[in-house]
């Protein structure tokens, strides 16, 4: 009998509107997708979805997304939880930065749809061999 492998479910969190139809749009044919534009959005949906793994902008109104990975971090049940940073500052030390602060992979914009879904990949799998 063979069982099919129920779809990962990714959270995007971005501000930007443009970027989350983009985002979800390069997604939805591999992943079950959840799109929000606010971090208050994103940790009650965190609350009540069993999220597999975050797409996270850094520029956020209000709480930005490093506020936002250090908040989450502070909860043991969203540990395992992987976070790949999705941002305009592509910078070498922005990165390095996201990746000390507990982020598993940073992707920048403009998104690259093979890079963002390799490194999706590549991260499941690595949490996966946890």
């Amino acid at each position: 009998m063979f069982i099919m492998e129920e779809k990962k479910l990714i959270l995007v969190v971005d501000d930007m509107v443009t970027d989350l139809v983009s985002e979800r749009a390069i997604l939805e044919k591999q992943f079950n997708v959840r799109i929000c534009k606010s971090v208050g959005t994103a940790l009650k949906m965190l609350e009540t979805l069993n999220i597999d793994l975050i797409l996270l902008d850094i520029e956020m109104p209000g709480m930005s997304g490093f506020e936002f990975l250090h908040t989450i971090k502070k909860f043991r049940k969203y540990w395992s939880i992987p976070i790949v940073i999705v941002s305009s500052h592509n910078s070498e030390e922005v990165f390095s930065y996201a990746l000390k602060q507990g982020a598993d992979d940073c992707v920048s914009k403009p998104i690259n749809s093979e890079e963002l879904l390799g490194k999706i990949q590549k991260v499941l799998m690595q949490r996966r061999g946890d």
